[in-house]
């Protein structure tokens, strides 16, 4: 297997680094399915009773751990593998995803066939979960590796993926649904065999293409001085060191509370609109007020997806210019006044305000995933940032059971107390913006970490640049006089055209919302 080994994959002088990014895109969009595993609810209810739900089906509330469990097991998978990951390197780590997620698949099948629950909870969750842990932290330490002068720009492109792919996964989920569904079957396992071998190969395809720059290597025209800014470290802190910092527990709750308010309004998007916006009629039965039906709330679905994703590229690089701690600045404190508007926009009957400022939120919450990695390496150094990134995502396996949790929850608890529309969901709103304050107060906490946790062998002297590891190293940073431009333009095309077709298919569900 030395084929996959890290040596294997250095790059040769000459390599253009940005054939990285769509090894990356083909790695992020496979694994971004898992939040478009929501189509699968309602036909996985039906597998006996095929148009509608019969004895002995699944129910909703047991479906649901499919994806919280994916959900747990990739921040317990990345937090635990991350230092392997390291050591590794992204090609032997990319293909152990692969078969990770696409066995997932292969085994969620099987569990549908045979109508085995637990089997679909070991194959798509527990296995398909340790895939997207595997899937999510490699591209992005590689990338920034990569991309030293832009290291915000360089996540935004891999977790701009990780957006992208639920677009690709449900419209594709749809698709094959309806071309395998018969009488007597509602076309999920053929679905599952299928997306598990498309995936499978599409991860590989990323595997097989990805490198790593040579010790030493640098972007032509690109200096790596000695950063005057206080929070950019010139030296690394290993993981053993970091994670114990206050700085680090600092970015955990950060990061923690800004996915669980997202997740609360992403994971509710279809019900929350409809029932704060409902149809309003007369004594006589004439429509007084049109509201949101089911259709346009599936607009107002695919709107935030789109901005979901978009906040994921537009937010890291423009972090690139005026730091980190800004931009989660704007994240935290504007997002805390949007959640308070919510209600606002509600009760000032205006749709457009209302979706407004969902779609700010959203962004931001795209945003904060792919501008966390950079923050780290900020802070950390390059050297272990991807495993220091592994273990902080386990922050998102908490947020991805709180924020639906709460959601939920609380609106059945209001619900229960005879409380409609607006009224289900505006304490949860401001419930949302406290806990971003609280990461607001955390953020303005983070310090430069002490350089005496640095590690000895990689402390830059003040004033003085890393010197190349060799000669050979320092030439490759010509970036594309050897890579041929067809070769470059194929790789993006490759990654491209799937994000290109699936947000072209979200796009044709927007005209329903402003009908």
């Amino acid at each position: 297997m030395s084929f996959l080994d890290r040596e294997r994959t250095v790059a040769a002088p000459g390599f253009s680094r940005w054939l990285v990014p769509p090894a990356a895109l083909a790695v992020h969009l496979s694994i971004g399915q898992v939040y478009a595993f929501s189509v699968f609810k309602i036909p996985l209810t039906q597998c006996i009773g095929i148009t509608k739900s019969a004895p002995g089906d699944w129910e909703q509330p047991a479906l649901a751990w499919i994806f919280s469990i994916a959900i747990a097991f990739l921040g317990l998978s990345a937090a635990v593998f991350g230092r392997w990951v390291e050591r590794s390197g992204p090609r032997k780590t990319m293909a152990a995803a692969a078969c990770c997620f696409g066995g997932g698949f292969f085994l969620s099948a099987l569990g549908v066939a045979w109508h085995q629950l637990w089997l679909i909870y070991f194959g798509y969750g527990v296995l398909g979960g340790c895939g997207l842990g595997l899937g999510y932290i490699s591209p992005v330490s590689t990338l920034v590796k990569w991309f030293p002068d832009r290291p915000g720009m360089a996540t935004g492109m891999a977790i701009m993926g990780f957006g992208g792919g639920a677009f690709v996964g449900s419209n594709l989920s749809l698709v094959l649904m309806d071309t395998f569904k018969s009488a007597t079957s509602t076309g999920v396992a053929m679905t599952f065999v299928v997306m598990g071998a498309i995936y499978f190969a599409a991860m590989i395809f990323g595997a097989l293409i990805v490198r790593v720059p040579a010790d030493g290597w640098k972007p032509a025209g690109h200096e790596p001085v000695t950063h005057d800014r206080k929070l950019i470290t010139n030296g690394n802190v290993p993981l053993d060191r970091a994670w114990r910092t206050p700085q680090f527990w600092c970015l955990w709750v950060v990061l923690c509370f800004n996915v669980t308010a997202g997740i609360g309004i992403l994971e509710q998007a279809s019900p929350m609109i409809q029932e704060m916006f409902p149809k309003v009629s007369g004594p006589g039965g004439e429509v007084l007020k049109k509201g949101i039906g089911a259709a346009a709330a599936g607009g107002f679905v695919a709107l935030l997806s789109l901005f979901n994703m978009g906040g994921r590229f537009a937010w890291s690089s423009l972090s690139d210019y005026i730091g980190r701690k800004n931009v989660y600045i704007a994240y935290l404190l504007l997002g805390a006044v949007l959640y308070c508007l919510i209600p606002m926009a509600a009760r000032a009957g205006s749709t457009a305000f209302f979706i407004g400022v969902c779609v700010i939120i959203l962004s931001m919450y795209g945003g904060g995933f792919a501008t966390i990695p950079a923050y780290l390496k900020d802070l950390f150094g390059g050297m272990q940032v991807g495993a220091i990134h592994g273990r902080l995502l386990t922050a998102w396996s908490v947020a991805g059971i709180l924020g639906p949790v709460l959601v939920n929850y609380l609106r059945v608890h209001f619900k229960d107390r005879g409380a409609t529309g607006i009224g289900l969901y505006a304490p949860t709103m401001y419930l949302m913006a406290a806990l971003l304050i609280v990461g607001l107060l955390c953020n303005l906490a983070v310090r430069p970490v002490d350089a005496r946790l640095q590690s000895p062998a990689t402390k830059t002297p003040a004033g003085k640049t890393p010197a190349p590891a060799s000669s050979a190293a320092s030439c490759a940073g010509g970036d594309a006089r050897v890579t041929s431009p067809l070769q470059l333009a194929g790789y993006w095309l490759v990654a491209g055209i799937p994000l290109g077709w699936g947000i072209w298919k979200t796009l044709m569900k927007l005209p329903t919302l402003f009908q």
